[in-house]
């Protein structure tokens, strides 16, 4: 491709509201721009490393054995009503009334719609399995779209579902799926690790997370270092200590703590550690008061909150609640006495003589034990993990990591088929519900964590494999003949082995294509110069780690290729 011809419109400054890494540099090397809060245009270069994506993605799917098929975007509401969806799923559905007054929706994902498809067409249990997948255009409608394609309203989704007999069978279906993300991220030349995941709104019995590692990364992700456990923090188990009796435990007592208010303050004025502490946080769940009690350095895991409590919504009592629910003001919330349910973190098992506030302003209690003090309802796993806890499958050292998810993989068990009747008639000629999957891929997101992965001070870094163009070639004297007849040679050279080429033949300073090869980053740069040209050499560049080399005119074929293998060598890859 010739960037004279080409609509590359690269930008020297990012947009005001680009707020990431991939966004800035996704508009500056004009790859994309915004049409509207959260809806992007893609230009050539921009569609052109979504479809490499796509491919892949595409031939690993069909290596799995599903078939690629296309869902339409509008949906009826009939359908997520049956399902249950219509009402749960939030203002994030974008919902609609078309010219004969019908409900609908644009499609954020389709579960309702492929089961509605499944159910009128498979009747035996000799249709099953298979699994059906589609690279489509969703929408949904978040509050606050931001990071570019990061969270964006409208964006390119890869979504497959599995259709089997039984658990077994479904099973199945989730390690093919599980296997076949593997090596489509590991052909991508991403560094990303699967992390065991809440299923959320798309409900299921268990589901992972594949998560691109990258500094920038929205979500954190719990990881042994010595073994291959990973969860995000709405998953990761806490620990199961032993419970700890208590006859050694003096009798609670009353301590002034005059405007002690936060776990800092207390710990402080005290002098007592802060795991020594226990708060009480006091909370709304579904409309009715609860409190539930931490050690003073952990952190409220709310999914796990809500997934215990099959809540549909929590959120923290104002000060006006706690006051008239304990009498006293925000910082001295206590669970003696407390006449609400009361919820405590397994973690208080482990030892009792606990610092508490005393329901009563500028005062806390000691020596307070849970068992003997309190009405504790239920011990559950309610915090984050932390690092300093060990791992719960190998007792390892965890280390927090920052991560991307780019896809996800859910097993739904009967979720759809029971409530949509998608039945099918076993071997004794009973009717059985479909046991269903879910495998999704943002593949537009992708894009976007790639270069939130690989980028420097110049521009995007893109792994080969994603890469709109592996390599740029650049002509600097446009004023040579000789310059400009070895630069159409070394084209037609590298367009006959089967490489997207970016031939920078305009009319522009040295510098400026230089800045311009980094700022969209294909892997490998090639500039010819008068000068190189005199020694018969052209410089070779590696994008990622900048080293530069000399390749003979002369030898260019064998030169080439071996520097070449050197570069992909750099990203893991070896060229077959």
């Amino acid at each position: 491709m010739r960037w004279s011809t080409y609509y590359l419109p690269t930008l020297k400054e990012a947009p005001a509201d680009a707020e990431v890494v991939s966004h800035q540099l996704l508009a500056r090397a004009g790859m994309v721009r915004k049409l509207t809060a959260g809806v992007y245009s893609y230009l050539p270069a921009g569609l052109k490393a979504i479809a490499k994506v796509e491919n892949i993605v595409r031939e690993e799917m069909n290596r799995a054995g599903a078939h690629e098929v296309l869902l339409p975007a509008v949906q009826p509401a009939d359908l997520w009503v049956e399902s249950g969806r219509w009402e749960q799923y939030g203002r994030e559905l974008l919902r609609f009334e078309d010219r004969n007054g019908r409900a609908c929706c644009i499609g954020p994902t389709h579960e309702e719609v492929i089961t509605d498809l499944v159910r009128g067409e498979v009747r035996s249990y000799r249709h099953l399995p298979f699994t059906l997948y589609q690279i489509q255009t969703k929408f949904r409608d978040e509050i606050r779209p931001r990071f570019g394609l990061m969270r964006g309203r409208e964006f390119i989704m890869k979504d497959a579902y599995s259709f089997d007999r039984d658990e077994d069978g479904a099973d199945a279906s989730y390690r093919s799926m599980y296997n076949a993300y593997h090596r489509i991220f590991s052909r991508l030349a991403l560094k990303f690790r699967p992390v065991e995941a809440d299923s959320g709104a798309i409900g299921g019995k268990y589901s992972h997370e594949f998560m691109v590692l990258a500094h920038t990364g929205e979500d954190a992700v719990i990881a042994c270092k010595a073994c291959e456990y990973a969860a995000n923090l709405e998953r990761a188990e806490g620990p199961h200590p032993d419970r700890r009796g208590t006859d050694d435990v003096p009798a609670a007592k009353e301590v002034f703590t005059p405007a002690q208010h936060t776990v800092e303050e207390l710990s402080a004025f005290l002098n007592s550690a802060p795991d020594r502490i226990v708060k009480t946080l006091l909370l709304e769940a579904d409309g009715k008061p609860l409190a539930v009690l931490l050690r003073g350095d952990h952190e409220l895991n709310e999914i796990k909150l809500k997934n215990l409590l099959r809540a549909d919504s929590v959120r923290l009592a104002s000060p006006e609640q706690v006051r008239e629910w304990t009498g006293a003001p925000v910082g001295f919330a206590g669970p003696v006495g407390l006449n609400m349910r009361v919820l405590a973190d397994q973690t208080l098992w482990a030892r009792e003589g606990w610092i508490t506030g005393a329901n009563k302003a500028d005062a806390h209690r000691i020596n307070v034990s849970l068992e003997r003090d309190a009405r504790v309802e239920r011990y559950a796993d309610l915090r984050n993990l932390t690092p300093n806890d060990p791992c719960p499958r190998c007792g390892g050292s965890l280390e927090i990591l920052r991560g991307i998810e780019v896809g996800h993989v859910f097993k739904l068990g009967q979720r759809y088929s029971q409530s949509m009747n998608a039945v099918f008639l076993d071997e004794n000629d009973k009717e059985q519900c479909i046991v269903m999957g879910c495998y999704g891929i943002g593949v537009s997101r992708v894009v976007a964590a790639c270069i939130e992965q690989n980028h420097d001070e110049h521009g995007i870094i893109f792994p080969p494999p994603v890469a709109p163009f592996e390599i740029s070639l650049l002509n600097l004297d446009l004023r040579s003949a000789e310059a400009c007849g070895k630069a159409e040679e070394l084209h037609v050279f590298l367009l006959q082995l089967g490489l997207d080429v970016l031939f920078d033949d305009r009319d522009e300073r040295p510098g400026v294509k230089f800045k311009d090869a980094d700022l969209i980053g294909a892997p490998m740069q090639l500039v010819l110069g008068s000068k190189g040209l005199a020694r018969g050499v052209v410089e070779a560049k590696d994008r990622r780690s900048g080293k530069k080399a000399e390749l003979s005119l002369e030898r260019l074929a064998e030169d080439f290729a071996g520097w070449r293998a050197k570069v992909y060598e750099g990203w893991g890859m070896a060229l077959s």
